[in-house]
């Protein structure tokens, strides 16, 4: 099974207070990954600048740290994307404060937009950390979609490259297709039933995908599958922050003449509220 690679990782810099924790979180990862990192500042080139992010990843340059300092002037979003693009890369990572204000800032002018244009991974980060800090548990949904697979290949390859205890596959079922309306006992002895069939349906589903993942990739984490009954999207992030989980993975949605119709259905509900670092496979 295709798992999704990062051979190059990207990372928007920011002078904002958070700058030494996502510079120690993408280089982490890039080491991990054995990845190649760009850095990509929008704004003029200054040797002071240049000089302080050099001074914060030198431990990571001493073990070997493949990097790339880009210095580019511009829109943020316009900048970020083009030199992802120019750069290849694979996995684009953005940081963001947890000051609910901030948040939402900056989610809404920056974080959305690229989501929504980029043809690269997206990692949102929200609790950057200069002390690494374990990933013990993934919750990667289960849709049923196309890039459902890849995601959850991802997941299994992400956890054994962090050496991640637990995966949880969420699958998400709509009230729609239980559809019964429970006012006596036998309709809601037909609500279980339905409700347990579906979830057996995903599960089979789910578990087919399983069994294709390597053994190296499975050995080591305990996995568990977990169905949902509520809205796509909103129920997944609601559970990934309820059992606190330290990744959340989801699909990227699939880009259509109807677009901003789907978007929010789905990735829109988690980056409204971030329960959790946020990977957004492409």
């Amino acid at each position: 099974m295709t798992h999704k690679n990062f051979k190059t990782i990207g990372i928007g810099v920011a002078f904002s207070p958070n700058l030494k924790a996502n510079l120690y979180e993408a280089a982490r990862l890039s080491l991990y990954f054995e990845s190649k990192l760009v850095l990509i500042h929008v704004g003029e080139k200054s040797q002071e600048k240049e000089q302080q992010i050099l001074e914060f990843i030198q431990p990571f340059i001493n073990d070997n740290l493949n990097y790339e300092l880009v210095f580019k002037t511009g829109n943020p979003v316009d900048v970020i994307l083009s030199v992802s693009e120019e750069k290849n890369v694979d996995l684009l990572i953005l940081g963001a404060l947890q000051k609910e204000n901030f948040v939402q800032y900056y989610l809404g002018t920056i974080a959305r937009k690229i989501t929504r244009q980029a043809n690269c991974s997206i990692l949102l980060l929200i609790k950057p950390s200069v002390e690494r800090i374990a990933c013990k548990h993934i919750v990667v949904n289960g849709l049923n979609d196309t890039k459902t697979k890849k995601a959850i290949s991802t997941a299994f390859y992400i956890s054994h490259k962090l050496q991640s205890k637990k995966i949880t596959i969420v699958e998400e079922i709509t009230k729609q297709e239980v559809a019964v309306s429970v006012d006596d006992d036998k309709s809601l002895r037909k609500s279980a039933i339905i409700k347990e069939r579906l979830k057996m349906r995903e599960d089979s589903r789910v578990n087919s995908i399983i069994a294709e993942i390597p053994e190296a990739y499975k050995s080591q984490t305990i996995t568990k599958t977990q169905s949902i009954f509520g809205k796509r999207g909103y129920s997944i992030g609601h559970y990934a922050q309820f059992i606190r989980a330290d990744l959340l993975v989801m699909n990227a949605p699939i880009k259509t003449s109807f677009w901003d119709r789907i978007f929010p259905h789905d990735i829109e509900y988690i980056l409204s509220e971030l329960p959790t670092d946020v990977l957004i496979i492409q």
